[in-house]
């Protein structure tokens, strides 16, 4: 990534530009989280601590990716999408879109066959 600002001190990065919600989730190891979609949501992942596998896609288009401290996955509307903790695991979520604070639950479609078990 490109630095947006750089002085002798360092430098400052943007990851993400305007976000709606900011949320941290703590998953112990082994459980699943999501196997669901967001029809107008777009959420980043950020793995502050442990290991993640994130799954996303459909059949055609599965993709897996298991992350550490410091690695983001973007997951898009309209994306099925599914996480397993292969650790204890702290997540950041970053969402723009409705998926915050009182409308939590609704841009929630949960998938009729799960991405992970």
């Amino acid at each position: 990534m490109t630095p947006d600002f750089e002085d002798a001190r360092g430098t400052i990065t943007d990851l993400l530009g305007h976000a709606d919600g900011i949320t941290e989730i703590f998953t112990r190891k082994g459980a699943v989280r999501g196997n669901h979609l967001h029809q107008r949501t777009a959420q980043w992942a950020y793995v502050c601590s442990g290991r993640m596998l994130f799954v996303s896609g459909t059949d055609e288009s599965r993709q897996e990716r298991e992350c550490g401290p410091g690695e983001m996955v973007v997951e898009a509307p309209g994306v099925p999408h599914a996480w397993r903790a292969l650790e204890d695991t702290v997540v950041l979520v970053f969402t723009r879109g409705p998926r915050s604070g009182d409308g939590y639950e609704s841009d929630t479609d949960r998938l009729a066959v799960p991405l992970l078990a």
